[in-house]
């Protein structure tokens, strides 16, 4: 099954646009785990088996991992394997470059990772973006409004009247169509996020910011305007989730926490 196919078939079964993402840092698991990398792995898979029936998607911030060399890498590849198979991975590496380079990146995510998408940084243009959508049945999620504070540095500069982010959206949608081709809008600007979506109606949004980075829930749902086969975006919370409970019952309250967003999104859009 291709990820798009496998995306709208697990959103409409579970009836979740949830998605949780695994940045797990090893200084704020609970402290009864431990401080070994083991510990990441142990938290991980309890977070995993605590959310899987709220979510559609996990996402899992490569650089969380990197910074352990090896280890980081082994932790990686653990972590993708144990997320059951019909729930949509997110590999969240920000990657794009040169040419060869993305080849590589590309082939690191999709075939060894088996990811079934990437979050890609559009600067270097399409060059730098394409060899990722080589892979017909994987999905790339380029960055299009950033959901933290400096995306006001660049992002919104004008470019013959219009600001940057939409032109990034733009001139991307000639790359590659929505079965391939998502965005990553930050929740943290509901009004940008409503005329973007005007502009990309039937493409993936990936929506970071809700939670911890002060996005508002409802605010961002309605921005999105819905949920119907053509018009998703998938709302990802981190840290308010995984990290709900610094104690023993960390898992348990993890799910609940999950729920509770996952019932706050479903009441927003009707189901």
């Amino acid at each position: 099954m291709i990820a798009y196919e496998k995306l709208l078939s697990t959103i409409y079964k579970k009836k979740s646009l949830l998605c949780v993402g695994l940045d797990t840092d090893i200084d704020k698991i609970p402290i009864h785990l431990g401080r070994d990398l083991e510990a990441i792995l142990t938290f991980n898979k309890a977070i995993i088996d605590a959310t899987k029936k709220y979510v559609s998607s996990y996402k899992i911030n490569f650089a969380f991992y990197e910074k352990y060399g090896q280890a980081g890498f082994e932790l990686l590849k653990e972590t993708f394997d144990y997320i059951p198979k019909d729930i949509y991975t997110i590999a969240d590496a920000k990657r794009g470059d040169i040419g060869n380079t993305s080849e590589s990146y590309a082939k690191s995510i999709f075939e060894y990772f088996n990811a079934d998408s990437i979050t890609v940084s559009p600067y270097m243009g399409s060059d730098s973006v394409k060899p990722f959508l080589t892979y017909k049945d994987k999905m790339v999620f380029l960055l299009c409004l950033t959901s933290n504070e400096g995306s006001k540095d660049f992002q919104y500069l004008q470019v013959d009247g219009k600001p940057l982010y939409q032109r990034v959206l733009a001139t991307a949608q000639t790359w590659a169509g929505s079965e391939q081709l998502g965005f990553v809008v930050g929740a943290t600007h509901p009004k940008e996020l409503e005329e973007l979506r005007e502009l990309a109606p039937d493409n993936f949004f990936l929506i970071p910011g809700i939670g911890a980075q002060g996005g508002d829930l409802k605010a961002t749902m309605l921005a999105n305007a819905g949920a119907n086969k053509s018009n998703f975006g998938l709302v990802n919370s981190s840290r308010a989730i995984i990290y709900a409970s610094s104690g023993e019952d960390y898992a348990e309250k993890a799910s609940e926490m999950a729920k509770q967003t996952f019932n706050e999104i479903n009441d927003v859009i009707g189901w």
